[in-house]
């Protein structure tokens, strides 16, 4: 279904998702591929680390190394759904999934073949990608939960509110999705451990909760940025009006 009234020159095309199909998309693949590397890459190097800073008045505050970066996903999350729609974003968060559980088999081979002999470096290799399946299956259904939660109140909001306020369901997403993902990921992850105590647990899975928020917040207005100059060249503005949207597909 196409807008007429914004169908103008110098002016976006107000689509329904599904009159993309056949539509070339300058930025999408390119979107799709930051996604990915950047939920690698925060699931690789940051995502067991526990650090904190010390804070006025509140002391020391804990938080999981990847909260620095890994939010980046939930920007770019919001970039797909915003300017392309659910059911593309849908697809990227699956593509995403598959390469978590790729980067969890390949992690978990090549951690298990023996090491050659005079390689000293085992220890350390196991320490840095030996993540136990616990921590691998939490932090894949965190994921998904999370994304999923994200891209369906951001599009639900944006065809509720026909398009306004784009600021505010930005972070009206990130809050529920980034509370699903802290919730799920550290209970299902180290709850019961000894090395975390189950204050602490709690402790940050709320700091996680509201620094990934925070942190989000204050990179709206280079989301608000982002997404203007891609509708801006893309010539076009995705409503989700008719998508179907349950997150058990892959298809378009």
């Amino acid at each position: 279904m196409v807008d007429d009234k914004h169908d103008q020159p110098g002016e976006l095309t107000s689509l329904d998702g599904a009159a993309l199909h056949g539509r070339q998309l300058r930025y999408y693949d390119l979107a799709m591929a930051a996604f990915v590397a950047i939920l690698l890459l925060s699931n690789i190097i940051g995502a067991a680390k526990r650090s904190y800073i010390d804070l006025p008045f509140i002391g020391e505050w804990p938080f999981g190394a990847g909260v620095l970066f890994f939010p980046l996903s939930y920007v770019l999350g919001d970039v797909l759904t915003e300017v392309y729609g659910y059911a593309r974003a849908r697809r990227v968060i699956w593509t995403g999934f598959a390469a978590l559980a790729f980067m969890a088999v390949m992690a978990a081979v090549v951690v298990a073949l023996p090491p050659a002999p005079g390689w000293q470096d085992q220890a350390a290799y196991e320490a840095v990608f030996g993540n136990s399946w616990r921590i691998v299956l939490a932090s894949m259904a965190a994921f998904w939960a999370g994304e999923f939660a994200n891209s369906f109140v951001l599009a639900k909001m944006k065809l509720a509110d026909n398009g306004r306020r784009m600021g505010l369901r930005f972070v009206a997403s990130t809050i529920v999705g980034q509370g699903i993902d802290s919730l799920l990921f550290y209970p299902l992850a180290f709850y019961g451990e000894a090395s975390w105590p189950t204050g602490e647990l709690f402790k940050t899975v709320f700091s996680q909760w509201v620094t990934k928020s925070g942190w989000e917040a204050a990179l709206l207005p280079l989301t608000i940025l982002i997404v203007t100059a891609i509708k801006k060249r893309e010539g076009l503005d995705v409503y989700d009006r008719g998508t179907d949207f349950t997150p058990f597909k892959t298809g378009i």
